[in-house]
């Protein structure tokens, strides 16, 4: 199995939904909701993009690292590098159903184990959508993060205790998901929340709570505050907000607010493990990959999402060769040089 080979039967089967482009940016593909491009003009997908490119790697080579290690701690599990699988659904709608919820969701978890790291599964208006993801997870011994809609209360707590019952490691809820397009056609209420509201979410489970969707030091502080365990800086890959900025424009003012007494996940735009590297050096301790991955599900199953993800552990196995990094944990702004 090859990149090409992938990206060649993901087109087939994607055909009409995604035109799985060279460069994934969201050019071809703007105002596509439903659909996979970004709300609007676009503009919000093609920030998180446009951001990283912003930045340009030092290359070093005379220096003593000559085995950088790519391995990250998540809580009680070792992951073979910072990088898991953002939480998607939507497959008819979004996809074209030539993959069920299930399926889709299926590869994703186990191709992302198959690699050596993780998974997030999500939620949408079709109970399938959640319920798969959780049956994909509970499948796999729990190795998996399951992300709920900001609904009511009640029901994000009764998908908390499916999430539990299930195994999962950790879950969380993806408030940036309150303006959602595709929940509001199908008569699905979602909406903000207070910081009272997600405290009642935290405190309802003992499981480690993450709260995607942070975009502002305002909501970050809020998360903090309200005892969440991480938060995912991420504009739900400019799906639900137009021109809003790319996460890699605020990952480093949130970072430099909360990192150390929450764990920092960035979501937005990576599409190599140079990608990677930049936003660890942005203020990340993890990065969230979504459409690169829905090409190597429907392209090549389990085995493309693994080859996805093992092609984003070797680029940035060689960026941190390259730019003296020894470890995940020890990359730091210096290796970076801003051209914006």
């Amino acid at each position: 199995m090859n990149w090409n080979e992938i990206t060649k039967e993901a087109k087939d089967k994607l055909k009409g939904y995604c035109r799985v482009c060279s460069v994934c940016d969201g050019r071809m593909c703007a105002g596509e909701v439903p659909g996979m491009g970004g709300v609007g003009s676009g503009e919000s997908f093609k920030a998180n993009l446009n951001a990283l490119q912003q930045y340009r790697l030092r290359m070093r080579a005379v220096h003593e690292v000559k085995e950088p290690v790519t391995s990250f701690q998540l809580w009680s599990k070792t992951l073979s590098m910072p990088v898991m699988a953002a939480p998607m659904t939507g497959t008819t709608y979004n996809m074209g159903g030539q993959l069920s919820e299930q399926e889709f969701v299926d590869n994703i978890i186990s191709g992302s184990i198959a690699a050596g790291t993780i998974g997030f599964s999500g939620d949408g208006a079709d109970p399938a959508m959640f319920d798969s993801g959780v049956s994909a997870i509970n499948n796999n011994t729990g190795q998996g993060i399951p992300i709920i809609k900001p609904r009511a209360q009640e029901e994000i707590i009764k998908r908390i205790r499916s999430a539990e019952k299930a195994g999962a490691m950790a879950v969380g809820v993806d408030i940036d998901g309150a303006g959602l397009v595709t929940m509001a056609l199908k008569g699905q209420a979602v909406g903000p929340k207070d910081k009272s509201e997600i405290k009642e979410l935290v405190q309802s489970t003992s499981l480690p709570f993450i709260l995607k969707g942070i975009m502002t030091v305002e909501d970050a502080l809020d998360a903090l505050e309200a005892g969440v365990s991480a938060i995912v800086v991420s504009n739900h890959g400019g799906r639900v907000l137009d021109h809003t900025p790319g996460a890699a424009e605020v990952l480093p003012e949130i970072s430099d607010l909360v990192r150390g007494r929450v764990l920092v996940l960035a979501d937005g735009g990576v599409r190599s493990g140079s990608d990677v590297l930049k936003l660890l050096a942005l203020g990340a301790d993890a990065v969230l990959v979504g459409r690169p991955l829905i090409a190597g599900a429907f392209g090549g199953g389990k085995e493309g999402v693994s080859f996805v993800l093992d092609k984003y552990r070797q680029e940035l196995l060689q960026a941190m060769l390259l730019t003296g990094v020894p470890g995940v944990e020890d990359v730091w702004p210096g290796i970076l040089d801003y051209k914006g």
